[in-house]
């Protein structure tokens, strides 16, 4: 896999070091509201798993599927929500985690969804920013790492449903994916 890696833009190190720092301001945000943890899979099962687990608070856990890439490397502008969560949400300090907040079209989508169901609050974290390709009008609340404008896997991300294994995030050579 490291072939076809260009270079590793943040280490294991800076990640686990990052994503403690996001855990602790989340526990320290929400302490005493039992907040709604919703992993937005595939691509944040890894950065959920380690974010959860710095969070000595309780809170609950939840997954959803939504994407607007399927197997392209940019969004194609349709977002496609598989599971929804109305009746769980409702009342509830919702966090949803994301892995990376690139066009920001599938997160300003369920936000908007989510916001009209009754949740108390409703933020976003993601691991990584890549404000560079926004077209929606979305920020995320926390961010673990703002990145450029370059195709990144790693720590769950993925092309092609592969890559999600490797420990940090790196750039992914561009004739791995141009040449199909």
């Amino acid at each position: 896999m490291y072939n076809d890696i260009a270079y590793i833009l943040i280490d294991k190190e800076r990640l686990q070091n990052r994503v403690r720092e996001l855990g602790r301001q989340l526990a320290a945000e929400y302490e005493g509201k039992n907040p709604l943890m919703v992993c937005i899979l595939k691509g944040s099962i890894v950065f959920y798993a380690d974010l959860i687990r710095e969070m000595n608070i309780p809170l609950e856990v939840e997954t959803m599927t939504a994407s607007s890439y399927g197997a392209a490397t940019v969004s194609s502008g349709v977002v496609n929500v598989v599971s929804k969560l109305d009746s769980k949400i409702i009342g509830r300090h919702v966090v949803l985690v994301e892995d990376i907040v690139d066009s920001g079209r599938t997160l300003a989508f369920i936000k908007s969804d989510m916001s009209n169901k009754g949740v108390l609050s409703l933020k976003v974290c993601s691991l990584l920013d890549k404000p560079s390709r926004r077209v929606a009008d979305l920020v995320p609340d926390y961010a673990g790492f703002e990145v450029p404008d370059e195709f990144v896997v790693g720590y769950g991300l993925d092309y092609d449903q592969k890559y999600r294994n490797l420990p940090e995030i790196g750039v992914l050579k561009p004739e791995i994916y141009q040449s199909k």
